[in-house]
């Protein structure tokens, strides 16, 4: 298994994989893909649990799925999101919450979506022990004030977003996400850091690149202009289900090799 340090070697070497998964079924599927890292993210409140944003998704959410993928992973590293009011608003509850996702369901990580309000918090959880993934650009935690538009289009949300890199990289985060940011400022801020850069929706010249494994794989009735599916799982679900359905009806299933009869029993057909 990877270590935070091998990511951190992998910045301008070589490209970085990472998908997120919410089950140890998907989480062992990526990982045999030999997916560097698996994000266990709050944008489960939108893939998985129904929810209309992430906001919803609680602590006890992003545990229960973090203690899945870890139990479904061999080699990749498994980071787990803090979801929104996790963290942010008291330094002893957030280290609390950071540190379950470690001591309790095997993350090796975690993110935090960021601000100038995360960068003590960074810098409390790394004297820790507890690897920081820091996260810039458009953070869904915050869609009430920003909404879901491309971040750091002006030059002063760009100057600010740098300045934030800067600061997290010195707090001691291992890496740094970007979404949904101007590619060339994706590049400048790659460039301006030692740590790796995880882009989405930043372009191809971050570090590398992580999606929503809804999107990746086509399961999703929508996927974001900056994603792209690599399949059609949902097409594929659709059709076995119908198929199921159809010979159900049918009594083609189950057939008699589904079945088994016991000769020994009395008093029974």
């Amino acid at each position: 298994m990877p270590t935070v340090r091998d990511i951190r070697a992998k910045a301008g070497e070589a490209p970085i994989t990472m998908l997120t998964a919410y089950d140890a079924p998907t989480a062992e599927i990526v990982d045999d893909a030999d997916i560097d890292m698996i994000l266990v993210g709050d944008s489960m409140g939108n893939a998985v649990l129904g929810y209309d944003s992430t906001l919803p998704v609680t602590v006890d959410e992003v545990a229960s799925r973090t203690g899945a993928v870890s139990r479904g992973v061999e080699d990749a590293l498994v980071v787990a999101d803090l979801p929104f009011l996790s963290f942010g608003f008291d330094e002893n509850s957030a280290v609390e919450n950071a540190g379950r996702m470690l001591k309790e369901e095997g993350a090796n990580a975690v993110k935090i979506e960021s601000g100038s309000h995360t960068i003590e918090l960074t810098e409390t959880l790394t004297q820790l022990g507890v690897p920081v993934m820091a996260h810039l650009g458009l953070t869904p935690q915050h869609v009430n004030q920003s909404g879901y538009a491309r971040q750091g289009t002006s030059q002063e949300e760009a100057d600010e977003m740098l300045d934030l890199a800067r600061k997290h990289e010195e707090a001691g985060a291992f890496s740094l996400v970007l979404e949904h940011v101007p590619a060339n400022l994706a590049a400048t801020i790659t460039e301006e850091l030692d740590i790796p850069t995880i882009g989405i929706g930043a372009g191809p010249h971050t570090d590398g690149q992580v999606l929503v494994i809804n999107d990746t794989v086509g399961l999703g009735e929508w996927s974001p202009s900056f994603a792209k599916q690599f399949g059609d799982v949902r097409g594929e679900m659709e059709r076995a289900v119908a198929a199921y359905r159809d010979e159900v009806e049918s009594g083609e299933f189950p057939a008699r090799e589904h079945s088994h009869v016991e000769e020994e029993l009395d008093g029974v057909y």
